[in-house]
Order: C-alpha cells, then structure tokens, then sequence
C-alpha cells in the first residue's frame, strides 16, 4: 500500500508548473543589478553541475542509484535546483522572492521527496540501508560514501552507472541540458530588465 499523503501526490503533480508560474513572478518582482547577477553565479553554477552530474547516474525506476553524487545525497537533483533557484534569488535582490522561494520549496519539494523516498521503500528492497547511511539533502561528505561501500556492498549495484561512473547517454536522456539552457534564458531576461526597464 502506497505511503503517500494526498499533499504528496498533488505536490508532485503540480511541481513542475508552479515552477513556471514562480518564474514569471520572479521576473516582475526582481530588481537585479550587474553586482547580484554576477554574485548569483557562486550558487547557479554549482547547482547547474550538480543537476548534470546527478542526471548521468540516476536510472529511474531501473534501479536505486548509490554511486556518484547519491553517494552523499540521497537528492542531488533537488539540492542542485535549490542551489539554482536561491542563486537567482540572489540575482534579483529582492526579499520577498527569497521568502516566496522559501515557502514554495517546503510547501512542494518537501513532499515530494517524501513521496518520491516512499516509492523507493517499496521498490527496492536497500533503500532502508542506503537511507540510513547517506543524508537526505545536504551532504555529510566522503565518510557517508566510506560508510556505506563498507556496510551495505549490496547497494552498489550492477547497472551501468554503477559500473561506468558518470553515463553521456543517461545526461542526455534526462535532457538536462534543459537546465542550462533554462538558466541562460533567466539570465538574459534579467539583464535585458536591468537594460531597458530599470527605474
């Protein structure tokens, strides 16, 4: 029987496009500056690396990805996007984005990890030992990837990932580039509001 709450299946369904909707917000409320835009890149840069270095591990529904960047975050895919939204937070100076941001990603990214681990707990039958031995969110560093190739071998797995290190055809597959691309486009659009609509 599925352990998921209503919230957490609305939350994962709707996602996606409460992300374009925040997106047009962000754009009208931000007041970015040529200082904050360049700031903002200590965080999107970082995310935007995390997100393509996760997607060229991760199978899913194939199989519980351990290796990689899931060595020391069970979700670096959502750290990676967190990192990305609050850089543009800091590119568009503006404290009420931040808070919107804050409270959107507890209101739908919260549980939709929680939806997303409880999946995995009924699929795979290691995801309690890998859970046990690797964050959730933010890294604990090399002692959780020591701690769990020590304890639980089993968890390595044999998928291609496992076995290759990070996958070219699996980035592409999940499209990540979309990411970037996606993140040079608000960038553009920032600096073109900073060009010929600010105050």
């Amino acid at each position: 029987m599925s352990g998921r709450t209503g919230w957490q299946r609305i939350a994962r369904r709707i996602r996606v496009p409460m992300g374009f909707a925040f997106a047009a917000l962000f754009l009208w409320l931000a007041h970015p500056s040529w200082r904050t835009m360049a700031v903002s890149l200590a965080l999107v840069l970082p995310g935007l690396w995390l997100r393509g270095y996760a997607s060229g591990y991760v199978q899913k529904d194939a199989e519980l990805t351990t290796t990689g960047p899931y060595a020391h975050t069970r979700n670096p895919l959502y750290l990676g996007s967190m990192l990305i939204a609050f850089g543009f937070a800091a590119a568009a100076a503006s404290w009420l984005i931040l808070a919107l941001l804050a409270g959107l990603f507890a209101a739908i990214y919260i549980p939709t990890i929680l939806s997303e681990e409880a999946y995995l707990r009924e699929h795979f039958a290691g995801f309690e030992a890998y859970a046990r031995a690797v964050p959730r969110l933010l890294p604990r560093g090399a002692g959780a990837a020591k701690e769990l190739a020590a304890g639980d071998k089993v968890l390595a797995g044999d998928g291609a990932a496992a076995k290759n290190g990070f996958s070219a055809e699996l980035y592409r597959r999940h499209r990540e580039y979309n990411s970037a691309m996606g993140a040079a486009g608000i960038y553009l659009a920032l600096a073109l509001k900073l060009l010929f609509f600010s105050r």
